[in-house]
């Protein structure tokens, strides 16, 4: 039996935590990153978010120093808070299922992502 893209969110959504867009903007101890990608990101961001692709953010967040604090991936910090949002929620929630099962113990996801964002009135950033 198949499962479809819809049905994978549903399901990752069911074991992480969602925030809303203005409990992310007060968070200010988070790293906020941006799982869409880059011609997204550059559309318009979410002010201070790094953009790492979902499609490469399981190879790239131990690394990146936002993260970690230090470049190499055997010294990253698992206990950083994290926030993610991709447009909608869809790619943030699976994005944060995947973090919390490499073991990141701080992870949560914009609810309704960039849109429900842009809708409540908070600021963008453009590159």
């Amino acid at each position: 039996m198949s499962t479809t893209a819809a049905e994978l969110v549903a399901q990752a959504r069911q074991g992480i935590r969602e925030t809303t867009p203005q409990d992310a903007r007060s968070n200010s101890r988070a790293v906020l990153i941006d799982v869409r990608e880059p011609a997204e990101y550059a559309s318009g961001h979410i002010p201070g978010a790094i953009n790492i692709p979902r499609g490469v953010l399981e190879f790239q967040v131990d690394a990146h120093p936002a993260v970690a604090g230090v470049s190499d991936p055997a010294l990253s910090n698992k206990d950083c808070p994290i926030i993610i949002y991709c447009r909608t929620g869809g790619r943030a929630a699976l994005a944060t299922q995947a973090l919390q099962s490499m073991g990141f113990s701080d992870v949560l996801s914009i609810a309704g992502g960039i849109l429900a964002w842009s809708e409540a009135g908070l600021p963008l950033n453009a590159r």
